[in-house]
């Protein structure tokens, strides 16, 4: 990213100005792609930052990125559609009439659509226009956080060429989903996700026959009345999310979706499915283009889900079936899924089988050669021992998460995993009592860890010196509830996210050199000395610092007012001296405080009355002159506060 940036600036690709008051902004996003070599390994990451122009369709090259090159003989195409961007004024009237129908505020409380007031309607946000006849053909409002009132006018109907209506990511009110929406009969795209819609499905949606894309997920008070056979007449489709709508009636579901024959993406999360009967499974035809599968949070049993979604998953890339009441061992036929790179069977209750143990079965998931991601937490494996044998094919593993299983981790000293990991998730295996060195192969590769989680693994050992120095890119550490030990003599942490609480670590408070840290927990440590280090931390970001159950000793610096962002403060049982800090009442968002077993001495800051979400107060266990009928009246809105 900053490699792009220092082109774009070295080329002066762009030019900073003013924004002219008849012009809408266009914006920009990064578009992430790794670049692979022809074995498959890895040869380098690449980081684009595009400008979202949306002239691209859905289904045809809306996902794609290009540089655009212009030839000579092309040049005067622009010249025959200079008229093509004139609003065109039924159009534009149709629009205002949308605009008075509903008030659309944004997070401040402003006119979300102030900018509806030009004749040029094509200039307006959230509306877009073809280049080359002026028509309206798509309204996009996705990810704007509107707060809308009101209800949508059906003067939509009168935009004849619109193809895509993406109302996502809003907050409707609890608006009904509108039933004219099916008779906007050239949409090819519909999305209505996480928009705070309710009530029924509209039936009438199944008239959308040009639809290729219906996003209704995330609309936790929508449900579906009866079967889903409105669905069956929408025979374009490629993607569908009805995540977190509520199924429970639909129970002919698999059958709709074997007659879906253009299918890719299906997000069928937590929508309280019926079970599968053994009627529409011999209906099924093994499915060619489904290659996205969500089917996870339903409650569903092995032997409802597995001959369906075995006779579909020929192509599939991404399979979800976590936390569903999947028993006994992991079937080999997740073998035979040889396209699969993102498996998800976490929470369920799979064992392993024998062979599996040993990781000589010929068709189990170790054969999965694609592999990028693997989610098997919360498994009870009951201790199982696993061996650096089980990963020997997994070539494109990128993220890996056993959190939770109880698995035992048994790898050679000097193994060398065949991946290179960007998420390591552990948490509650059995990794120790050594530190594992082949951490350090996937640490080393510059910028490609990002998440590392081996809390409460039974390592009883010191932290190696090379840990620190290969940091790089990681966002989240968490190695608590451990029995690790070492110190940070002038070593820097730049992390978003630290948690190293329950552990031997000893010595100063170390330095923390990022500004966009979030988190710090360094709770139940043998760290000592002075706190002073506080006043260097630059992350106005920082919501959490706990210090707890530590050795810390001297006054508390007065330098709280740059961690404006704090939510919860630990000094507890350490051995400060001294007054408070007045900078605690700079601390506005505080919501817990807790400075229990010390020896503050002195008054209570009258500053501490600006925290008024403080919840939890603590300062019980001190040398404090603080009168409990004061502090009663002081923080009374508190739900737990102790002083004596």
């Amino acid at each position: 990213m900053a490699e792009e940036i220092r082109m774009i600036e070295k080329n002066q690709t762009w030019e900073l100005v003013e924004r002219p008051a008849d012009r809408k902004i266009i914006r920009v996003k990064w578009v992430y792609r790794a670049k692979h070599n022809a074995d498959g390994s890895l040869n380098k990451l690449k980081a684009r930052l595009v400008i979202k122009g949306f002239s691209q369709k859905y289904g045809l090259d809306y996902l794609e990125t290009f540089a655009l090159v212009v030839r000579l003989d092309t040049i005067r195409l622009p010249e025959k559609c200079t008229d093509a961007s004139q609003c065109n004024e039924s159009e534009r009237k149709a629009l205002l009439e949308f605009k008075h129908s509903l008030q659309a505020m944004d997070f401040l409380g402003d006119d979300a659509l102030s900018s509806w007031i030009s004749e040029e309607c094509c200039l307006w946000d959230g509306v877009y226009c073809s280049s080359f006849t002026g028509y309206v053909e798509m309204l996009d409002f996705g990810y704007q956080s509107l707060v809308v009132a009101g209800t949508v006018s059906p003067s939509l109907l009168k935009l004849h060429h619109l193809t895509s209506l993406n109302f996502s990511s809003n907050d409707f009110n609890g608006s009904l989903i509108p039933e004219f929406f099916g008779s906007l009969k050239n949409l090819i795209l519909l999305d209505l996700s996480n928009a705070n819609f309710r009530g029924p499905i509209p039936s009438q949606l199944g008239n959308l026959s040009m639809l290729e894309t219906l996003r209704l997920g995330g609309n936790s008070r929508v449900f579906n009345v009866g079967k889903l056979e409105w669905l069956s007449h929408l025979s374009r489709l490629k993607e569908v999310d009805l995540s977190f709508t509520y199924l429970s009636n639909a129970n002919d579901w698999s059958q709709i979706i074997n007659h879906l024959p253009l299918l890719q993406k299906l997000n069928l999360r937590d929508c309280d499915l019926p079970s599968i009967s053994s009627s529409s499974v011999s209906l099924t035809n093994s499915s060619t283009s489904l290659n996205t599968l969500d089917l996870s949070d339903n409650n569903l049993p092995s032997s409802a889900i597995y001959p369906w979604l075995f006779n579909v998953s020929s192509n599939l890339v991404s399979l979800d079936l976590s936390s569903n009441q999947l028993k006994g061992p992991i079937p080999d036929a997740f073998g035979n899924m040889m396209a699969i790179q993102e498996l998800y069977l976490s929470d369920n209750l799979f064992i392993l089988a024998e062979n599996q143990v040993r990781g000589d079965s010929g068709k189990s998931i170790g054969q999965l050669s694609n592999l990028q991601v693997l989610r098997l937490a919360g498994n009870s494996f009951d201790g199982d021992v696993i061996s650096e044998a089980h990963f020997s094919k997994f070539p494109n593993l990128q993220e890996l998460d056993l959190s939770y299983t109880s698995l035992t981790l048994k790898f050679n000293t000097g193994w060398i995993p065949p991946f290179q990991l960007s998420q390591i998730k552990l948490c509650s295996c059995k990794l120790g009592p050594r530190f594992p060195d082949w951490l350090r192969t996937q640490m080393d590769f510059l910028l490609v860890l990002e998440y590392l989680d081996i809390s409460a693994s039974g390592i009883s050992d010191s932290l190696p010196y090379w840990f620190w120095d290969s940091l790089h890119g990681l966002n989240f550490i968490n190695m608590s509830f451990n029995q690790i030990s070492g110190t940070f003599l002038n070593k820097s942490i730049a992390v978003r996210h630290l948690d190293l609480s329950s552990n031997n670590f000893s010595g100063p408070l170390p330095s923390f050199s990022s500004i966009f840290m979030e988190s710090i927990n360094l709770s139940k440590n043998k760290f000592t000395g002075s706190v002073s280090q506080i006043c260097n931390i630059t992350a106005e970001l920082l919501e959490l610092l706990d210090l707890s159950n530590n050795l810390f000793s001297g006054l508390v610096p007065d330098c709280f007012k740059r961690l404006w962002s704090l939510t919860a403060l630990n000094l507890a049982d350490n051995s400060f001296t001294g007054s408070l800090p007045s900078s605690l009442g700079f601390l506005t968002p505080l919501e817990m405080l807790s400075l229990r077993g010390n020896k503050f001495s002195g008054e209570l800051p009258s500053s501490l009355q600006n925290c008024t979400k403080l919840k939890f107060l603590d300062l019980s266990d001190n040398e404090l002159l603080l009168e409990q009928e004061a502090a009663a009246a002081s923080f009374s809105r508190m739900l737990v506060w102790q002083v004596s």
